[in-house]
């Protein structure tokens, strides 16, 4: 299991032996460098831990226990934990601020304690195998148990080609669950118990007028500053990511302006003009005086590494957007840094994305559906894509007109996405649909959201955010695109906007400032005035995005696409129509102007083709770490 984990933490390695458990820790080294080795115990030897994270507010929490009467032996954050779970049980989870995955073994009462942060920054698996019941940060870890089994879930598939990501507890293997974010569990002889919600996101706006705007910015301004600051704590350099988009730009000046930290930033570009903010990165790093560094992804490069993507991110994805990510953290590591600061988060909890904007201009138009001047509205969505579906205003009204069936009225931001995500369902071979007939996708969403009548107690916005929060923030965007990215290449992401408290704070700032008529991040924009240049300042949102199909059928690739995507491989796995499947391949094939549809079958397949044979048949877990380099303990 360690040798699974050992890109997570290749500076140390631990077990913990007892009858009834073992513990195991792959350890990357940013706190205490020197005396924060685990599995830890407390001073009785009574509770263990292993922990993946950090807790930011660690100083602070020590402070106070010591003034209780707890005493230290390490300056970690993970002994804080215990010393915390010693004191108030499983209530310690709402004391810390920070991003966590922690188990800790209570020999007294014999049972395992889980624990996930807030936003589902940091993960965490389990699973039943055969007597045992197994966990650990990624699902590799618990393939390598022997009573472990390995299914793709066609169920988790289903919601993969909807969604992006299976819907929590689910995730792409059967009989594989994750603890959500925000939850934690208990695991006994007896079985498990949860898992528990120990925190909400708090949808209650502030009424309108309430306050001025100058408190919402001034107010997450200095949330902003003191989550960054906290977020600089390590032992060891903090280096920034920065994309030249407004919330990458926002952390990496407030560093810059309110922190005594030296500024080492980190960069995509892309040979592929229509991808590459290459100028308004310059305008940054020249801006702030960052000593920087910068990594160009090709076509090539995207497909070559794409394989080791899959690996590390458990599950198929319908986009390569990972893949630049995974090479990006490479950079930072072959740069000598292990921790990064990131702007992920500002978009869902800011109202940043196109999807709001394009739901608010959907709703003004259903208001009056005779309206020539409100559906022009349509024109200002999407500008920055080559097959925009507003390359023209009879299109748009076509494609943003469409039924949000089957999905119902609470999903009305979401519904578009999903419907044209679902279209590469399209591709799934008759056995698969078979198995997934029971039950739909948009069923099991709206179970996860309970009561339809919530949307009648939300404002639009807010309901979009929350569905956004809850869904694709924790499955795909911190997951494929921002855990497993960076830590595939031992790389710590810091993500200062999702402090829980600048959470809170920035969903109670009222809607109609959130986003003022369709400038998104108003209050964000606001807030930073005078510590960003002006192009920053006023430039729209352009989200990352990276080459999809293209990517596969360039010259030098590897031919992942060539073996993957063969009749023969594909009628041999079962997931897809192998019929249907050539005929995509064909069309990809040196055609740069492949639509949204075709260009995410292709990725989903693929993808999903790779983790077939990586986990189910070519999956190994005899390697061991060599003995001298694991501390054993118990």
């Amino acid at each position: 299991m360690l040798y699974l984990l050992r890109h997570r933490g290749p500076d140390e390695f631990g077990i913990f032996l007892a009858p009834s458990i073992g513990l195991a820790h792959a350890r990357l080294s940013i706190i205490d460098l020197s005396t924060g080795q685990q599995p830890m115990g407390n001073e009785d030897g009574s509770l263990r831990i292993v922990f993946n994270g950090e807790i930011f507010n660690y100083i602070e929490l020590r402070e106070d226990l010591v003034a209780r009467g707890h005493c230290f032996r390490t300056r970690s954050d993970t002994e804080v934990i215990l010393h915390l779970y010693e004191e108030k049980g499983a209530g310690a989870v709402d004391e810390l601020n920070g991003q966590f995955a922690f188990a800790i073994w209570d020999a007294g009462r014999q049972e395992l304690f889980l624990a996930r942060d807030r936003m589902g920054i940091r993960p965490l698996f389990y699973a039943r195998a055969g007597n045992d019941w197994v966990f650990g940060s990624e699902i590799k870890a618990i393939f390598a148990h022997p009573g472990a089994s390995r299914k793709i879930d066609p169920i988790a598939l289903d919601d993969i080609f909807t969604f992006w990501f299976p819907l929590s507890p689910r995730t792409a293997f059967e009989g594989i669950a994750e603890v959500p974010p925000a939850h934690c569990l208990t695991i006994d002889a007896r079985g498990i118990k949860g898992p528990r919600r120990y925190w909400e996101l708090p949808m209650e706006t502030d009424p309108p007028g309430a306050h001025d705007i100058s408190y919402y910015s001034d107010g997450l301004r200095d949330l902003m500053v003191d989550a960054t600051r906290l977020q600089l704590r390590a032992d060891v350099p903090v280096g920034a990511y920065l994309s030249g988009g407004l919330d990458s730009s926002v952390i990496a000046s407030l560093v810059r302006h309110y922190t005594p930290n030296p500024l080492r930033t980190f960069s995509i570009r892309f040979e592929a003009p229509e991808f590459d903010e290459g100028a308004k990165q310059k305008i940054m790093t020249e801006f702030l005086g960052t000593e920087h560094r910068e990594i160009t992804c090709g076509y090539a490069e995207i497909a070559k590494a794409f394989p080791q993507v899959i690996w590390h991110a458990e599950t198929p994805v319908v986009r390569v957007a990972p893949v630049p990510m995974f090479l990006l953290s490479r950079l930072v590591r072959d740069s000598s840094y292990k921790v990064v600061l990131t702007g992920e988060g500002a978009d869902e909890i800011l109202a940043g994305y196109d999807l709001f904007k394009e739901a608010k201009v959907r709703r003004f138009m259903e208001a009056s559906p005779t309206s020539a001047l409100r559906s022009r509205l349509l024109l200002r969505l999407y500008p920055y894509l080559r097959m925009s579906p507003t390359r023209s205003l009879e299109y748009a009204k076509a494609f943003f007109g469409a039924t949000i069936k089957p999905f119902s009225p609470q999903f009305h931001s979401h519904a578009t996405r999903w419907n044209m995500t679902s279209m590469i369902k399209n591709f799934f071979s008759p056995s698969l649909r078979a198995e997934i007939a029971s039950s739909t996708a948009a069923d099991r969403m709206a179970l996860q959201f309970g009561d339809p009548a919530r949307a009648n107690h939300l404002d639009p916005l807010t309901l979009s955010q929350e569905i956004e929060i809850n869904t694709f923030l924790p499955g795909y965007l911190l997951s494929s695109q921002g855990d497993r990215m960076l830590m595939g290449n031992s790389v710590e992401g810091r993500f200062p906007f999702l402090d829980h408290r600048v959470v809170e704070f920035s969903l109670r700032i009222p809607p109609h400032i959130r986003m003022k008529g369709l400038t998104e991040k108003y209050v964000l924009r606001k807030s930073m005035s005078g510590l960003l240049p002006k192009e920053i300042m006023r430039m729209e949102k352009q989200p990352y995005r990276a080459p999809d199909a293209r990517c596969f059928f360039e010259k030098d690739t590897g031919g992942v696409a060539d073996a993957m995507l063969s009749t023969e491989s594909i009628a041999r796995k079962g997931y897809f129509d192998p019929i249907y499947t050539e005929r995509l391949v064909a069309k990809c094939r040196g055609n740069p102007n492949i639509g949204f549809k075709d260009n995410m079958a292709l990725v989903g397949i693929l993808s999903t083709q790779l983790l077939d044979q990586m986990y189910l048949r070519d999956f190994q877990a005899r390697e061991e770490i060599p003995a001298e380099r694991v501390r054993i303990s118990g």
